[in-house]
């Protein structure tokens, strides 16, 4: 049962207010979520409940969820006191499931989408909350056969958290361009670099850039617009890609593609991270943050999902383009100081090329979807030192 199925809004907003006015600052939670693959043809299959049977009485089972579809899996780290604990959960948590799927017959998949099973052949997991966004939500539901990693930032203070959900909104186009993993879907090349943002982001209601708001007040009032004209029946029915999640005390950043490389998704959970505790960090030191409109933050974020980090990004203070490579640089170093004092400087790095690139490069050079997706499922299987990282 979800915690808002039965509960008053009034009551979940007041009991959420309180829990950010208590919080711990920057401890940190990923999610991580896994198609689930047959070993010999790499199709998606239905078999999420073996794996969590699977997982009965392992460190994995208080760990692994449910995530819509039965072809899907996901695994979180937990609470981490901080980010230095967060590169080594990763690893055993992805260690763990990888080691837990393959008496089964099954590997892991961690691109943003997968190549080419369809939509049609998915089933919807037997709970009741995803029956209840089946129902809702239709086919729009029915397509988003996509995966994806979220990361969890408590921060306290329920106006701090809303300022810092607000500020994070202009840099989500630089994180998707670093994460963009999902160049192929459903048979297609479709030349975008993010095909998961397109089919997720462009499809949900109250997805992608929220507006920029200033207080919890002004949060509350949305939610409880939204609740009193039976628009949502549960907090979580809002999907932007950054919100304040109304069951945990954190900001949580949802815009980034699955990453099959595990030193890649150590990479950018530490940028995402340290982005929001720089956000914190400004806000309490009264360091002008921009607030650019949605519709500017949507150009870029265009932008990410054809090109990724192979194209250009609007400086939207400036109005000039820049490459993306350019303008996540000049963020990493942005976010340095604060990532220095989480112990996120160590895992900060751009790659040569990311997932994205690496797939589109290889397409070009004739290689099959089929021989480009096996080689990352050897990344998301493979330990760092085998890849020579």
């Amino acid at each position: 049962m979800h915690p808002s199925d039965h509960v008053p809004h009034e009551q979940l907003l007041a009991e959420a207010r309180e829990r950010f006015e208590d919080a711990c600052d920057f401890t940190v939670s990923i999610e991580e979520e896994f198609a689930l693959l047959d070993r010999d043809t790499l199709d998606l299959v239905n078999r999420f409940e073996e794996v969590q049977a699977a997982s009965k009485g392992t460190s994995l089972e208080p760990n692994l969820v449910g995530e819509l579809i039965a072809s899907e899996v996901e695994i979180k780290t937990g609470k981490q006191r901080s980010f230095a604990d967060v590169p080594a959960a990763l690893a055993e948590r992805r260690a763990a499931l990888a080691a837990l799927v393959e008496p089964l017959g099954l590997v892991l998949g961690a691109t943003g989408t997968h190549p080419w099973s369809s939509w049609r052949d998915q089933r919807i997991i037997d709970t009741p909350h995803y029956r209840r966004n089946d129902e809702i939500l239709r086919y729009v539901v029915w397509r988003n056969n996509t995966f994806g990693i979220h990361t969890h930032v408590a921060i306290r203070g329920a106006d701090r958290a809303i300022r810092v959900t607000s500020a994070l909104r202009n840099w989500l186009p630089e994180l998707l361009a670093v994460s963009a993993s999902s160049p192929f879907h459903e048979g297609v090349d479709t030349g975008l670099h993010s095909a998961r943002t397109q089919v997720f982001t462009r499809f949900f209601p109250r997805c992608g850039v929220p507006d920029a708001l200033h207080s919890w007040d002004e949060h509350a009032a949305y939610v409880r617009f939204l609740y009193e004209t039976r628009s949502i029946d549960e907090a979580t029915q809002l999907w932007w890609s950054v919100r304040p999640h109304m069951d945990f005390p954190t900001v949580e950043i949802r815009i980034c593609d699955g990453q099959p490389d595990l030193a890649e998704a150590q990479s950018l959970t530490a940028l995402m991270v340290s982005l929001t505790a720089r956000c914190a960090r400004a806000i309490d030191e009264g360091e002008p943050l921009p607030e650019q409109p949605r519709r500017l933050i949507e150009e870029n974020l265009w932008r990410a999902i054809r090109f990724g980090l192979s194209g250009d990004l609007i400086d939207l203070e400036r109005g000039d383009a820049l490459p993306a490579r350019a303008r996540v640089e000049r963020l990493l170093e942005w976010v340095r100081p604060v990532a220095d004092e989480i112990g996120a400087t160590p895992w900060l790095r751009l790659p040569e090329r990311n997932a994205a690139e690496r797939q589109i490069g290889r397409r070009a050079e004739g290689a099959s979807f089929e021989e480009i997706y096996a080689e990352q499922i050897g990344l998301t299987a493979a330990a760092p030192a085998e890849r020579g990282i």
